[in-house]
């Protein structure tokens, strides 16, 4: 293998190293989105949860009357 073609190859890598850090930093871009809607999503959940279980009680307590 001659100089040049393994400038060539050192060169490929460079950009192919180049290419992967910028998909992981796109990736943990979209990592950290992701885990914000889905702390969104649990706190809609337990809210939606709370609103039933305090309907419950009032409609147990219509039940008693």
């Amino acid at each position: 293998m001659d100089i040049n073609t393994l400038e060539k190859r050192i060169d490929e890598l460079i950009a192919f190293c180049d290419e992967l850090e910028s998909k992981q930093g796109s990736m943990e871009t979209d990592r950290e989105n992701w885990m914000q809607e889905r702390t969104r999503l649990l706190e809609k959940n337990e809210m939606a949860k709370a609103k039933i279980e305090a309907m419950i009680m009032r409609l147990k307590s219509l039940e008693q009357d």
